[in-house]
């Protein structure tokens, strides 16, 4: 299995440490899974590594890393709305899928020590997994970033360094971390492998569900769970295991939506939008890396956005947690926009909506 570079097509070993190509390129895996089938599903495994067939993992380090996420339920809200509960994680965030893959990946091929870049919930499971794993972490956070998740970094023992600025400056300076000081780059944007554990999001709902919704609706920021969710997705496709592809609706914050304005212009590239204040921190992205790539697959599939509407978000928390779900903002922008996308297009009947992180997450 080799690395295949996003612009150039150049490849490399995956066990390079170099975070991009040289031309600037995003890695891929060269990898092709085998046709899905729920009897190759390993039934003993109770996470996520049970649909580890489908997934680019080589030999057993994972079992000495997972820390049991995956298996969240399926609840129904109400008669149009399933909620995938995936802030019942180790960390209490759906990162954790991608997390678990990544970090097996680093230590089985020697890292030492990593560094990434995170609005929080990303950061939290990357220090986790590297704890889990002995492995040195630093994470860089932007200000404004939810105490509770600062403390939950620093619980698992990583450095945690808050930097003054937006979100994408945060990035920067932590990049800047990688090229001077060499450390290896473990950020769930550029490395491919967080994309092999988010993939399984929709792997679990089929199984449980034994289909897909008609509806199914993503947040994108840098889009870690939008693409895990469109590559399992084709795979489902290409398996014969289901007939098309379900309505995705995907959802940016009001307050910076680079890929929002770039689809509806039927644009290549994200706009270049300038980021205000948001509560919706954890999508926050106003320069999404694999913007480029969200966007031909956002044309390919006719994926329609919508808004979560800042002064809606804390209104559809509360209506969330009055049946039970308590949220953070962030999760709680998704309900938001589903609501939106209602009034504007009509009702999403069988609406998958993800709740991928947990209410205490964003109390400050």
């Amino acid at each position: 299995m080799d690395y295949i570079c996003s612009k150039c097509g150049k490849k490399a070993p995956t066990t390079t440490r170099q975070a991009k190509c040289d031309c600037g390129g995003l890695w891929n895996l060269d990898y092709v899974p085998p046709k899905f089938s729920l009897e190759d599903v390993d039934s003993d495994e109770w996470s996520m590594f049970r649909y580890r067939k489908f997934m680019a993992v080589e030999g057993d380090g994972w079992k000495d890393i997972s820390l049991g996420e995956g298996m969240t339920p399926v609840v129904r809200f109400d008669e149009n709305v399933l909620l995938k509960m995936d802030y019942f994680m180790p960390t209490l965030s759906f990162k954790d899928r991608g997390a678990a893959v990544l970090i097996a990946y680093c230590k089985a091929i020697g890292v030492d020590y990593v560094v990434q870049d995170s609005s929080g919930n990303a950061g939290n499971s990357v220090a986790a997994y590297a704890g889990k794993a002995g492995i040195k972490c630093e994470i860089f956070v932007p200000e404004g970033t939810s105490p509770g998740k600062i403390d939950m970094i620093r619980a698992h023992g990583a450095t945690c360094t808050v930097v003054s600025g937006s979100r994408d400056h945060c990035a920067d300076v932590c990049r800047g971390k990688v090229d001077s000081d060499g450390c290896y780059y473990a950020n769930h944007v550029y490395n491919p492998y967080f994309y092999e554990g988010t993939k399984t999001y929709i792997y679990e709902v089929f199984e449980q569900l034994k289909r897909m919704p008609k509806h199914i609706l993503i947040p994108v920021g840098n889009g870690t769970l939008f693409l895990g969710a469109i590559y399992a997705l084709e795979h489902l496709l290409a398996s014969g295991v289901i007939d098309e592809m379900p309505k995705i609706i995907a959802l940016q914050s009001q307050n910076c939506d680079p890929l929002l304005q770039a689809a509806e212009r039927g644009e290549d590239k994200p706009a270049k939008v300038t980021p205000t204040p948001t509560i919706a921190e954890g999508i926050a992205i106003g320069l999404p890396m694999r913007g480029e790539e969200i966007l031909r697959l956002t044309h390919k599939y006719n994926i329609k956005y919508v808004h979560a509407l800042e002064d809606k978000i804390m209104e559809a928390r509360a209506a969330l947690a009055k049946k039970g779900i308590y949220c953070e903002h962030t999760t709680a922008a998704n309900y938001a926009a589903y609501l939106h996308y209602c009034q504007l297009y009509g009702t999403a009947e069988d609406c998958l909506i993800t709740m991928c992180g947990a209410g205490l997450k964003s109390d400050h």
